[in-house]
């Protein structure tokens, strides 16, 4: 689902609000999560999950295409940690 299509589909679950209004409230809600990530912090929304941050060391890496080696600096990296319930949601009738 792309985000024109959560939006789409939010609005015509919510006809009293217009298109647009929708789309606000997405984007808002989208980047308020990044700046919350981009300053360190933790979100978690209960029954979703939790978006963190996780760093990665540097190290050596090699182009694929030459095999030369080259250094790859260290970097942050978003994480997504599933929710029980969400989990739960998704692996209904495996078995499991």
């Amino acid at each position: 689902m792309t985000k024109s299509e959560l939006i789409q589909r939010l609005a015509e679950r919510n006809p009293h609000l217009y298109q647009r209004d929708v789309e606000r409230i997405v984007t808002t809600i989208f980047e308020e999560i990044s700046a919350a990530l981009a300053r360190g912090d933790r979100v978690e929304l209960r029954g979703f999950g939790a978006f963190s941050v996780k760093r990665r060391d540097a190290r050596q890496g090699r182009n694929p295409r030459t095999g030369e080696q080259v250094a790859v600096a260290d970097k942050a990296v978003p994480f997504f940690k599933t929710g029980k319930q969400l989990r739960e949601k998704l692996n209904v009738g495996d078995g499991n």
